[in-house]
């Protein structure tokens, strides 16, 4: 007899030896032993996961005339007949093959009669998907009231295709993927039956690579045996099925984080040397940073990745040294490259240029922590040292002197992007400030309308009791080239835009608005409004002049001043642009 394989050697025979699908199998076997088998049964799910074989098992088990209800015997004639392939009142039928509405015909007339040997006919079509619809409307009024004697078995891996009028008739049973773990379990079991010396990590291999598929993974598992005799190692699974060991990622992760290019272009060199694919390098390499997010991310990363404890560990352990938004950069990096590499005529040097754009990015510091300890160091907070980070230095928090430079707070940046880790080394300097523009204190308020002097002969201690709540929000105040009160309304006047965009923002509006009810116990509600006539002036008309008022406004802007002197930069080029 020609040699069997695998796949066909250890299909299941009974119920019990299924593996995985046990909410689908308890289902089943529950409506044998209670008699209340539907009439259609349709089983989804992905290649190799058991839709086949649960269909000829019901067909056993329904025409069984010695076992249980739910456990077939295997033993008599009819049980016998269905495991050899030769029962005649079982009609397995390619779907892809006998698809048209002649073969629905013929089929239709065959069950017109009753049964030979067992009890019932059963129709079991395979890819039933893949019936014409002229087929699928033959079968309609046949599938919803069919004969007494008659059960229809449907198995497909593209539920989406079937039309509704016929699932609407059919019991579904969506069989899902095999989890990993069993999977290993499974073909460890195998090997040891097939007395077959396979390590561990070989047998975790092959069921990663199995994608969740029984059938994709026993015949690896095959393949794998006519390769190495009586002992598999680790090497052997590598060499026969292409892969890259999994070791070879976690060294390449380090790397990566490490900055250490060098070491990233050799390990990538070593890799390709050994033959693997290019592609499914940079797929898996993926897939592991995506490991490295989830074990940030989640508590419990096993729910969502297919690893040994030892990998885990060895993730948890990489995972450890980054910040999420380090990581998130990574593979945001090398998924660019990876999409890069797949229309690139020179796929290595897309992959590799990748590798040194990600080696460039450096460490990623959120900006809510940085503000946090910006914000800290106003206060005047010695902040706790930090073993990845260095602490802030305390600083002064007295009032400046009326000639010393106007400090900024850096609590007042927009908090919608990262700072690299590298650069928060310059804001361990002395405290940031920003030089008068042109040499010039700030606007001074314009004297307001008698009736309004409640508010402006108070406003400078208004401006004290603002610093002390919320101190970046007083100098964004002192800005202010007018201030009045209008019935219920305080009405806050900025030359530019730019001047007041901070306070504009609506949780800054609602603070603000709370201070002044507070400091002038009136049910105050603060309107901003900007003074665009001051800021164009005469030349409002000229396009030139506006041109160069914009770029000034710009280039005097606190949030960019603020910058240059955080990086010890200097403006370049200034291109207003759409403004958001």
């Amino acid at each position: 007899m020609s040699y069997l394989v695998l796949a066909r050697k250890w299909r299941p025979q009974t119920f019990t030896d299924v593996v995985g699908q046990q909410a689908v199998v308890r289902t089943l076997r529950n409506a044998l032993t209670r008699d209340r088998v539907a009439h259609a049964l349709l089983f989804s799910g992905v290649r190799g996961v058991g839709k086949t074989t649960l269909a000829r098992l019901m067909a056993k088990a329904l025409n069984c005339r010695q076992g249980e209800a739910d456990v077939p015997c295997n033993q008599c004639e009819s049980c016998l007949e269905i495991m050899a392939g030769n029962a005649m009142d079982l009609h397995e039928i390619d779907g892809a093959s006998n698809r048209g509405i002649q073969e629905i015909r013929e089929l239709k007339e065959n069950i017109r009669f009753f049964p030979s040997k067992g009890r019932y006919k059963i129709v079991i079509i395979d890819e039933v998907h893949m019936l014409t619809p002229e087929a699928f409307n033959a079968l309609l009024k046949t599938l919803e009231e069919p004969p007494a004697h008659v059960y229809f078995m449907f198995a497909t891996t593209e539920l989406h295709k079937i039309p509704i009028t016929i699932l609407s008739r059919c019991q579904r049973y969506e069989l899902k993927r095999v989890s990993y773990a069993e999977l290993v379990t499974f073909f460890a079991k195998i090997s040891e039956a097939e007395k077959v010396a396979v390590s561990q990590r070989a047998l975790e291999m092959i069921a990663r690579e199995a994608e969740g598929s029984v059938r994709d993974g026993l015949s690896l598992l095959d393949q794998i045996f006519s390769f190495g005799g009586d002992e598999i190692s680790d090497g052997d699974v590598a060499e026969v099925l292409g892969l890259v060991d999994r070791r070879i990622y976690e060294d390449l992760a380090r790397a990566l984080l490490a900055a250490d290019l060098a070491a990233c272009l050799d390990i990538f060199t070593c890799s390709q040397a050994a033959g693997m694919d290019l592609k499914r390098f940079a797929s898996d390499l993926l897939g592991f940073f995506r490991a490295l997010l989830i074990v940030k991310i989640k508590p419990q990363p096993e729910e969502l990745l297919d690893l040994s404890d030892q990998e885990l560990a060895a993730i948890q352990d990489i995972a450890a040294g980054a910040s999420q938004e380090t990581l998130y950069q990574y593979f945001s990096l090398l998924l660019k490259g990876s999409e890069e590499m797949q229309y690139s005529s020179r796929p290595r040097l897309a992959l590799e240029m990748a590798f040194v754009r990600a080696t460039q990015a450096g460490q990623v510091v959120p900006t809510s922590t940085l503000l946090a300890r910006l914000d800290g160091l106003l206060a005047g907070v010695v902040l706790p040292q930090s073993a990845a980070r260095p602490a802030f230095p305390s600083i002064s928090t007295a009032e400046p002197a009326p000639s010393a430079p106007r400090t900024i707070p850096l609590a007042a940046v927009s908090p919608v992007a990262t700072l690299p880790e590298e650069k928060m080394n310059n804001l361990n300097k002395a405290p940031i400030s920003l030089p008068e523009q042109d040499g010039q204190s700030p606007p001074a308020l314009t004297a307001a309308a008698p009736a309004d002097r409640e508010v402006t002969r108070h406003w400078e201690e208004f401006l004290r009791h603002v610093r002390a709540r919320k101190r970046w929000m007083a100098p964004v105040l002192q800005l202010c080239t007018m201030v009045s009160e209008k019935g219920d309304e305080l009405i806050l006047e900025f030359a530019t835009p730019f001047d007041c965009k901070l306070l504009q923002e609506p949780d800054n509006l609602k603070l603000l608005q709370q201070f002044a009810q507070k400091f002038f116990q009136r049910e105050f509600r603060v309107v901003i409004r900007e003074n665009s006539a001051q800021a164009t002036g005469e030349s409002e008309n000229n396009e030139t002049e506006s041109l160069l008022v914009e770029r000034r406004t710009l280039g005097n802007d606190p949030l960019v001043q603020m910058t240059t002197e955080i990086f010890g930069g200097q403006i370049g080029n200034i291109r207003p642009g759409l403004k958001v």
